[in-house]
Parts: structure tokens; sequence; C-alpha cells
């Protein structure tokens, strides 16, 4: 009679995982902390620098300060355009297209969490003879496409299949982010020399306009009018590679942060609703092969034998 419950449990549970899409409403990761606000925090400091700021730039600068306002047309060219600030911008530009192309890959790999790998009905339990019909599911459902979700899965319920212990099972999925955490920062290795090219053109069309200005310099007369002007445009290479500079380090930051908490939710998805509903029947105590009163009368033998007159 319990061999029959066990059956139908069984063949009721593979019913509910092979479903379509396990048509649940609930979260599929739970929540562990409340999301910093960084964006809203950023307006509040600008406007709070702001307020302080530029009344007193108002009321402290000289009058007669030269600003940006009074360039010309041919100052602004000067200052954006020339052989190092072009290159900067093929740098800055084809990084962007790098980072787009990852974010894109990012949202793809969220869509994973939607596919329904896994069966979230609580209380479900997942025993070792749903690891492969597990597998083939997910094959189906992803369609052999690349997700770090459903590789995460695969490997887990390969190991379920074969050593039956929840521990290896997690150990697996751990080993199996630091595998795929390691391999997205490997990827972003152009992205970082192409951050750190930016500046160092900048500096290099730097020290080429030092160099012609002091070669202008030594001839005086009016070369020295002349050597003012490089010099003017050699730091204006370096201004516009590190204002660039700073937006690629920014958005390079944000794009790992975001590689870095999918990797994550798929291991905290691994450890909800795969390693914390693994049956073990081990677990449980006492041998699985002698019925529990057996073994209870065998206890109780012992104790008399060993109990004195």
């Amino acid at each position: 009679m319990r061999w029959d419950c066990q059956c139908l449990e069984y063949s009721c549970k593979m019913d509910r995982l092979w479903s379509p899409r396990n048509e649940v409403t609930s979260m599929a990761l739970t929540p562990t902390q409340k999301p910093t606000r960084e964006w809203p925090l950023l307006i509040l400091t600008l406007g709070l620098v702001g307020i302080i700021c530029f009344p007193l730039w108002q009321l402290l600068a000289p009058e007669n300060a030269v600003g940006w306002g009074s360039w010309g047309a041919e100052r602004w060219g000067r200052l954006l355009l020339g052989p190092e600030q072009i290159a900067c911008y093929i740098c800055f530009v084809w990084g962007c297209f790098i980072l787009g192309s990852r974010y894109l890959e990012v949202r793809r790999q969220r869509q994973a969490f939607g596919l329904g790998l896994l069966p979230l009905e609580e209380g479900t339990r997942i025993l070792q003879e749903d690891a492969r019909p597990l597998q083939r599911k997910i094959d189906q459902l992803t369609d052999q496409r690349p997700y770090i979700l459903a590789n995460m899965i695969r490997m887990a319920l390969g190991k379920f299949a074969l050593s039956r212990s929840s521990q290896d099972v997690s150990e697996t999925v751990r080993t199996q982010a630091e595998v795929d955490q390691g391999r997205l920062v490997t990827t972003m290795a152009t992205v970082n020399y192409i951050s750190w090219a930016i500046p160092a053109i900048g500096f290099f069309g730097t020290v080429r306009g030092l160099a012609g200005s002091m070669t202008l310099a030594e001839q005086g007369g009016e070369k020295i009018r002349i050597a003012t002007q490089h010099l003017t445009v050699a730091f204006d290479c370096t201004l516009v590679a590190l204002a660039l500079s700073l937006v690629i380090m920014l958005l390079v930051h944000l794009m790992q942060r975001e590689e870095e908490a999918v990797v994550i939710d798929c291991q905290q998805y691994c450890l909800e609703h795969l390693v914390n509903r693994i049956y073990e029947p081990e677990a449980l105590g006492g041998d699985a092969s002698s019925p529990p009163g057996l073994a209870h009368s065998h206890d109780h033998a012992e104790h008399e034998v060993k109990t004195p007159f």
C-alpha cells in the first residue's frame, strides 16, 4: 500500500512537471533586501549641490572671466576635432556597441526565469528519478539556446542523478556560478582595454602638443604665439579623452553589476527551487531497508540485554 501511494505521488508530480510553462503566478525569486535607489539619490544630490554652489559661483566669480559661452566655432573645432580626439571617439563608440550587445544578452538571460525550468509550487519535492526527465524538459524549453540558468540547472540535475546528495548539488551550483562569473569577467577584457586606451590616447596628444610647442618656442619671435596655440590644443586632447573615459567607465561598472546580478539570481533560483526541494530518504535517519518498528524493537532489545538484573 505504501509503495502504491509513492507511485501515485510520483506520477502526479511528473504530470505537474511536464505541464506547459508551469503556470505559476508567484515570483521565481524571493527578494532578500530592498534595492538601493541610486538614481533618485543622484538627482537629490545634484539638486542640493546646485542650490549651494550656483549662488556662490555667481557671487564670487570675477566679472571679466572668460567662459565657454564666448568661444567661437574655430575654438570649439580645435577642442573637439583632431587626430587624437577622433581616435578617442572611435574607441568610445566601439566600446558602447560592445556594452550595448552585452546588455541585450543580459536581458535575454533574464528571460530564462520565466520559462518554467523547475516546478515552483509550494511543497514540491524532487526525487532522483526526476533528474533525467527535468533535463529533457529543460532542453525542450530552451530549444538548445544558451542560458546561464538552464546550464546551471542541467549540471546540478546531472550531479543529483549520480550522487543523490543535496550537498553535492549545492557545491555543483556554486562551482558553475564561479565558472560563469569568470567567463563574464574574461569577456570584458576588450572593453576594459578600451576604457584604459581612451585616456592614454589623450595623454599621447598632450605629449605631442607639448613637444611641438617646445620646438616652436626655441625659434622665438612670432613662433612663440603659435607655440601657445599648440599648448591649448595639447590640453584639449586630454580634456576630451578624460570626459569620454568617465562616461565609458560608468557604463562598464553598470554592465558588470548587471552581469553579476544575473549569475547571483541564477544561483539563488537553483537554491530555492532545486537544492532545497531535493528529497533524500537517508536524511530521515535509521536504516532505509528495515522498518522503523523493527529498528526500535532492536534498540529496545539491546537495552534490555545491557541492563543488569
